[in-house]
């Protein structure tokens, strides 16, 4: 029984849990560009972030009341390399969810902050504060929502009761936190999350969602 939800009224069923991890290092990331449908692999420090979160679950799913059932990652390469230690060290394969991939930045692909600002400076100045707005030739915060969540009730529906590792990037990992908070879209703009973080969140049948973790990168030190 899950002590998260006993205090709710929610303990007789149990929730399926999501632990969320976002990949490694890659070479957009070292440099702060904006980094979405481009498909860098990862840096050597990121594939050491990849196994170190690969251990790190590896003890959690032997110590867990209920033990990792699916690995389920985006499509691009940086990932992938981080699911694929994942699940190899759970004896399971990695399942790919094109839903979860990251925001498409359109012609910001591969700029810093500080290049998009300057070449979209009413664009960008309105994308920071309503996620409805689109980068040009991009997809809107809202848009990308729609896939994601379209994709965690796909999961829900799968794996009730279960345990799975969800490996994604920044805004999906973030939309799936706001949703379980039933937080505005502010919350996309004032969450930090670090590279190969972990963050956990049960979810119930009844709707109700706990946040038990968020940005753990401690397996990292």
């Amino acid at each position: 029984m899950s002590t998260a939800g006993s205090w709710t009224g929610r303990g007789s069923t149990p929730p399926t849990r999501v632990l969320l991890l976002r990949h490694g290092q890659s070479p957009l990331s070292v440099e702060r560009r904006y980094s979405g449908r481009g498909n860098p692999e990862l840096t050597r420090e990121g594939l050491e972030q990849a196994a170190a979160a690969a251990t790190a679950l590896a003890a959690r799913h032997v110590a867990a009341d209920s033990p990792i059932r699916a690995v389920i990652s985006s499509p691009l390469m940086r990932a992938r390399q981080t699911a694929e230690p994942v699940a190899g060290v759970l004896g399971l394969g990695v399942t790919v969810d094109d839903r979860l991939t990251e925001t498409d930045f359109g012609t910001w692909e591969g700029l810093t902050f500080a290049e998009a600002s300057a070449r979209d400076p009413e664009v960008h100045r309105a994308w920071l504060g309503d996620s409805a707005v689109s980068p040009p030739q991009g997809e809107s915060f809202d848009l990308v929502a729609g896939r994601v969540y379209a994709a965690l009730d796909d999961l829900l529906r799968r794996f009730p009761g279960q345990t799975v590792v969800v490996v994604s990037h920044v805004t999906p990992i973030k939309l799936i936190l706001r949703r379980a908070l039933d937080a505005g879209p502010a919350m996309l703009y004032r969450l930090h999350l670090d590279l190969a973080c972990l963050s956990v969140v049960e979810f119930w049948p009844d709707g109700g969602a706990s946040v038990r973790l968020v940005n753990d990168t401690s397996y990292l030190a």
